[in-house]
């Protein structure tokens, strides 16, 4: 008997962890059963009132999910895949561009543009000072004594004596002499202007693109997400117009400060509009559009403005072209915006890819690199031709 009792208590303790141990296991599988189904992808009629914005994307919403969760769905496929990515790869492209203007864009010369106006400018030019200049800046070569006489004995002698039509040196002149002998010459304008645009870009892209991975996290977050995301397209609209502005109206500063004055107001009263809390709700999408579209369309003035004073001038003609060009990606986006096409027409068949507010990501991308383009014109021409 005694034996058979003291089996039985060696073997009870025994039992008690594996049963303990099953429990454990059985209660983490279903933490992370229940965890796999909190964060799977709701349907529209699913989300709270907040999150509902466009009822014609059926699928794949994230409702309230926490931070980390939030954070690696970046990652992951739902109906803010693209939305975010877009402007994200945007924001790195801007970013690059930036990087690329501060690098290169000061120090390169088009050689065919100085060509055309290299008369002009040196009977404004201490050619003596020019001279003893490239002397130091030259590296020390045979060719160097080459190429400097060439400029010493044909270019001041010539253009000293009024020969401004005779363009034996201009047409043996490489490139990179060309570089070199420009920062001599010109001096080039601010950059200021260009570095704002290049900058409320950046901060319009990345604001979005933050906005659309973040604004499921709760409706607190959601509330201050779009209106970072509204502050950055008015950054946007707003220091798109310096480039054209300040560079066509430099030489005249009243119109200069007329332009820019005007549309930093009108960029810091949309902010403030924007911050009424019903301005975020659906009934108001029309509203949003229109304030920003008019936003934008106030620009018109300054460019018919520059064509009526530099009429004669290739560079204005080819800044507005960019610049209508900017004008209707910009407005066809907010036309995709409003109307919700191509969803409205098949609902849910666009919920991952190709619904109107990833067009409209791309096609603002578009109109704000073609917006880059002109202001290098812009750089170019001022910096050749100052006031």
């Amino acid at each position: 008997m005694g034996g058979e009792a003291e089996i039985k208590q060696h073997l009870q303790p025994k039992s008690l962890p594996s049963e303990t141990t099953e429990k454990k296991q059985h209660n983490v599988k279903r933490r992370r059963l229940w965890q796999k189904v909190k964060y799977q992808l709701v349907e529209y009629h699913a989300l709270p009132a907040y999150l509902r914005d466009n009822e014609y994307i059926i699928g794949h919403y994230r409702s309230e999910w926490p931070i980390k969760q939030i954070l690696l769905s970046i990652f992951t496929i739902h109906n803010e895949t693209l939305n975010v990515w877009t402007h994200l790869i945007g924001f790195f492209l801007f970013l690059a561009l930036t990087i690329y203007t501060a690098t290169k864009v000061p120090s390169v010369v088009d050689l065919h543009s100085l060509q055309d106006r290299l008369p002009d400018i040196l009977r404004k030019t201490d050619l003596h000072k020019l001279h003893s200049d490239l002397m130091s800046r030259l590296p020390s070569s045979p060719s160097k004594w080459h190429v400097m006489e060439l400029l010493y004995n044909c270019l001041p002698e010539r253009f000293y004596h009024g020969n401004y039509t005779d363009m034996c040196v201009l047409h043996s002149v490489k490139e990179d002499l060309a570089n070199m002998i420009a920062p001599l010459i010109f001096r080039p304008i601010t950059r200021w202007p260009f570095y704002a645009f290049l900058g409320g870009a950046m901060f319009c892209l990345l604001a979005s693109s933050t906005c659309h991975l973040l604004s499921c996290h709760s409706e607190r977050v959601s509330y201050i997400m779009l209106r970072l995301d509204y502050a950055g397209i008015a950054a946007l609209i707003a220091t798109s117009f310096y480039p054209p502005v300040y560079y066509s109206f430099m030489c005249d500063p009243f119109f200069c400060n007329l332009y820019l004055g005007f549309i930093t107001t009108l960029g810091i009263a949309t902010v403030l509009v924007s911050l009424i809390p019903v301005f975020q709700t659906p009934e108001f999408r029309v509203v949003r559009a229109s304030l920003f579209f008019g936003m934008g369309f106030s620009g018109a003035a300054p460019i018919l403005h520059k064509l009526i004073i530099f009429w004669d001038q290739p560079e204005a003609l080819h800044t507005t072209c960019y610049e209508v060009l900017m004008g209707l990606l910009y407005g066809l986006g907010a036309l995709v915006y409003v109307t919700r096409i191509p969803e409205r027409w098949m609902p849910g068949k666009f919920d991952i890819a190709g619904h109107s507010h990833q067009l409209f990501h791309v096609l603002v991308v578009a109109g704000a690199f073609t917006h880059y383009r002109a202001g290098l014109v812009y750089l170019k021409w001022r910096d050749i031709e100052g006031c």
